[in-house]
Formats: C-alpha cells, structure tokens, sequence
C-alpha cells in the first residue's frame, strides 16, 4: 500500500465530503489497526471477481495501486487484483506497488524496494520449504535447543553427502526407506526402497526411516494440509485459513509395503 494512500486514508476517514467514497470506516476494502496512529489495510475480496462490485473498485483506482507479475503466471492473482482496482504494469517497471514473482529475488533487488512497495516472498524463504534445507534446519535447532524439543521428523540423509553413514546404518536396520528430491512437490520422484543399490546419485536427494505404524483411515495413509499466510517473521504474525485438506494414498497401507521397491505416490 502506498504510503501516500495511508497518509491519505487517516486524514480523510473522517471528511464528509469523501464518506461516499472511503470515509467509512465500513468499507469492504479497508481494515483499521493501530493505537494511537491508525494504520489503514487493504482487504482483498475473492468474490470481487464474479461480483465486478464497483465499491470493491474503488480503493485501487483513486490511489492508482499497481502490481507486476514476474516469472509466473498467476492467472487468479491477477484476476483478484484486476476487481480490486490495481492495474497491471510492465515486468520491467519499478513503478508498482506488489510484485508477485515465481522465484526469490536477489538481496540487491529488495534492498531497493521502497516502504510503498510489497513482494510475495520472504529472504530465504526456502529455508522452511526445500526438504534439504527444513532438514539441516531441524538438525540445528536439535543441537541448539535439545533433540526432544524438536523430534519431528524420522531418521533421515542427505545423499550423496552422507552415502556412507546411510549405508552403515542401513546395515544395522535394513528398512524400508523412503527416497525424496530435495526440491520437488506433490509425490514427483518419491519411492520406496530396501536396498541402497536402488539409490540413483545423480542428484541430492533425502532418505528418510519409512514409519511402518502411522495413523490411518481404512487402512489408507493420509495428510493433513493447512494453509497459513505468514505477514511478519519479526514479530512472528501468522494467518489460519479456516479451511483445509485431507487427502488419503491411493495405495492401501498393506500394498504399499508389499510393493515398496517401485514408485509409488506418496503423500
């Protein structure tokens, strides 16, 4: 939100002669908070997009709010922007208010952001996100805080790095385990195995203990998945979408082990 937006938004929440517009403090696109200094939000709708409410419009215009999509193509962000009043500039500008990019930016790129000016992604966030990366940061908040504190995760390698000492173990509990890459999603490349030979090298993957007793439903594994926005790492403010996802194998567990040499979907 731009800063001028802001500025304008205080002086004039009380102004009658803009209450038509956004003086009231009842409108759908605006949330206030804040102490002393009340600090506008803007509030985004997915309605908008079927409502084409003019009202809803009406922020973004008058303070001509602009976005720029970058290395992606965000189909449904653009729509909920478009009905909310943004309009859209070119990749290349640096005139815009949110930037929505597929990839992490550059430390240099956002040290120029201005304080008008929001991107869609974290420094680093990749941290939390690449299962090789989640994995040595576990491994050191385990050192730093106590293993107990944070048993969250089997036993797991990082290969090829720790061939060997996967190897040893694997000769002392022959398994079954489970093999990850370490930058991909929705069950791609995940398999099952019982032997390291089964390992191809070519690139960094996780091997983790494969849990035989989880919880199940029917005797089908599942996950639960829920969706959070995070606005703030310092202080932590996190976001709970009241909603969420079950989803169930499409294996039942007895098959899985039966067949746990070959790819498999895994959730």
């Amino acid at each position: 939100m731009p800063i001028v937006m802001a500025r304008d938004l205080e002086e004039t929440a009380s102004s009658s002669e803009d209450e038509e517009v956004i003086g009231q403090e009842d409108h759908p696109c605006i949330m206030w908070t804040g102490g002393c200094r009340r600090i506008p939000i803007l509030v985004f709708h997915a309605e908008a997009i079927l409502t084409k409410d003019n009202n809803i419009r009406v922020i973004g215009e008058r303070y001509h709010l602009s976005y720029k999509i970058v290395r992606t193509d965000s189909r449904l962000v653009r729509s909920i922007l478009t009905a909310h009043g943004f309009h859209e500039v070119h990749p290349s500008s640096t005139d815009y208010n949110l930037m929505w990019t597929g990839s992490h930016l550059k430390p240099f790129l956002l040290r120029t952001l201005s304080e008008a000016q929001k991107v869609n992604h974290f420094p680093r966030s990749y941290e939390l996100t690449r299962k090789d990366r989640l994995y040595k940061n576990i491994i050191r908040m385990q050192h730093t805080h106590g293993f107990k504190a944070f048993h969250i995760l089997p036993q797991t390698f990082l290969l090829p790095a720790e061939y060997a000492e996967f190897c040893n173990c694997y000769s002392k509990d022959r398994g079954p385990w489970i093999v990850k890459p370490v930058a991909s999603s929705r069950g791609r490349g995940v398999y099952l195995i019982n032997n390291p030979n089964q390992i191809s090298l070519e690139e960094n993957i996780l091997v983790s203990r494969y849990i035989n007793n989880p919880l199940l439903i029917d005797d089908f594994k599942f996950d639960v998945r829920l969706y959070v926005l995070v606005t703030s790492y310092d202080p932590l403010v996190i976001y709970l979408y009241e909603e969420g996802l079950a989803r169930k194998c499409t294996w039942k567990m007895g098959n899985i082990m039966v067949k746990r040499s070959l790819p498999i979907e895994v959730l």
